[in-house]
């Protein structure tokens, strides 16, 4: 499949685009799995685009301000502490790896701006006296 480079596009080429793109998911029936487009606010992007999407059941979603640059910090992240350590075999591959790296990030690294806690809640509290009878095992998560 060509996929054409436009260095400055605008409202009507990106409003063909996507018609092009939707014709080529309809006949794959990728298109019914689609349910949201994320998008920025652009000028580009007019009304248009947004009922040629509506018209297959896709509902467009405006970015937030700060949306960006979180997302850009997050693939930051995701680079730095995965897909640069680790040789991908496969798409399935990279798809358990991302799963993993999506729990760790969400469950168990800790955030600044939550005071060094989960995004999911505290840990659960210490012992005042531990139980020695208990044993941990330990299980690598990606190698």
């Amino acid at each position: 499949m060509r996929r054409p480079f436009t260095a400055h596009p605008t409202h009507a080429g990106i409003t063909q685009a996507i018609r092009n793109l939707l014709k080529d998911l309809e006949d794959t029936g990728y298109v019914a799995r689609i349910r949201f487009l994320i998008r920025d606010r652009d000028a580009k992007y007019s009304a248009l685009i947004d009922d040629v999407l509506g018209s297959v059941g896709i509902v467009t979603v405006l970015t937030g301000v700060r949306m960006n640059s979180i997302m850009e910090r997050w693939v930051k992240a995701l680079r730095a502490e995965l897909l640069d350590r680790t040789l991908i075999w496969n798409q399935a591959h990279l798809r358990h790896a991302l799963r993993e790296y999506e729990r760790h990030y969400n469950e168990h690294r800790t955030h600044r701006s939550l005071a060094a806690a989960a995004p999911r809640g505290p840990c659960a509290a210490l012992q005042t006296r531990p139980d020695r009878s208990l044993t941990v095992d330990r299980q690598d998560r990606l190698g």
